[in-house]
């Protein structure tokens, strides 16, 4: 009589699941889209497998930061309507091979964007990349809420000035109440980037200074972004400061901030020394 053979059981293959970020802002003009292109860049300088996904259906500026604009065909919503693969709309970066974006549209309306078709997109991209960098529109309409749905994370973006750092604080409470994670009762991990900030500025009270607007938000602080003619200059002509200027003091902020969101710096960003605080006053204290 022969011995039955031993079943083998077949071991399940891996499926990558990358990390969602979002990059948040409740004010326009803040540096949004640079960031996302900027933080992206560096993470895929590092080895990381790295996809930048514009939201801001009706405006997409992220393609010209990345200086993509005429290689797009299809978008986020030609793949959202069934008109196109993901892997027709997705343009690999010429410079960085492993930094990749998937555009959206320009001509589209914003409802074009359904949270069955985001959430299928989201799907099909963490498992094929190691980080899913979502660029939300400004504010707290339906782009802004679909780009931070699924997220596993968010950056928030502020500059030094009380309109900005107030709208960031709605920004916040949709972070803690309109995402997956709130839903199940968890929390998104937060990180504060402040962008354009001038220290001689903010000790003439000109701006806010660094430790007002951390108290205001109670967020911690993943990098300070200075003021600099470098951004502008290497947005306009179609590339990330940290590609294109990479030995820039933003560029480098930009890729401390990125060892930072990794993991690799365990050290919290450093906060310049600063006298007296006031225009944090203005505000009433978000409870930690």
């Amino acid at each position: 009589m022969k011995k039955p053979r031993p079943r083998h059981s077949k071991s399940k293959p891996h499926v990558k699941t990358g990390k969602v970020v979002v990059v948040a802002s409740g004010k326009g003009g803040v540096g949004k889209t640079t960031s996302t292109a900027s933080l992206g860049a560096a993470l895929a300088k590092a080895g990381q497998n790295v996809v930048v996904v514009d939201f801001d259906v009706g405006l997409r500026n992220l393609d010209l930061v990345l200086g993509a604009e005429r290689r797009v065909v299809y978008d986020l919503i030609s793949v959202i309507t069934g008109e196109a693969k993901l892997s027709q709309a997705l343009v690999r970066d010429k410079r960085v091979e492993t930094l990749t974006l998937l555009p959206t549209s320009q001509t589209r309306e914003k409802d074009s964007l359904t949270e069955d078709g985001v959430a299928k997109v989201i799907h099909q991209l963490k498992e094929k990349f190691d980080w899913v960098i979502c660029d939300s529109p400004a504010g707290i309409e339906k782009g802004a809420t679909l780009a931070m749905r699924h997220a596993d994370m968010a950056v928030i973006v502020v500059n030094p000035e009380v309109s900005s750092v107030r709208d960031a604080d709605r920004i916040i409470g949709m972070l803690d109440s309109k995402t997956e994670k709130a839903e199940n009762g968890e929390r998104i991990e937060k990180h504060l980037l402040l962008t354009r900030y001038d220290a001689a500025r903010a000790q003439r009270g000109d701006i806010l200074k660094v430790q007002d607007v951390l108290e205001i938000l109670s967020v911690p602080l993943l990098g300070i972004i200075p003021e600099s003619k470098e951004v502008l200059r290497t947005s306009n002509i179609g590339e990330p400061v940290t590609i294109g200027s990479p030995d820039s003091a933003p560029a480098r902020a930009y890729l401390e901030a990125a060892a930072r969101l990794k993991g690799e710096t365990k050290s919290p960003a450093p906060v310049p020394a600063e006298t007296t605080r006031f225009l944090g006053k203005l505000f009433t204290r978000r409870a930690a």
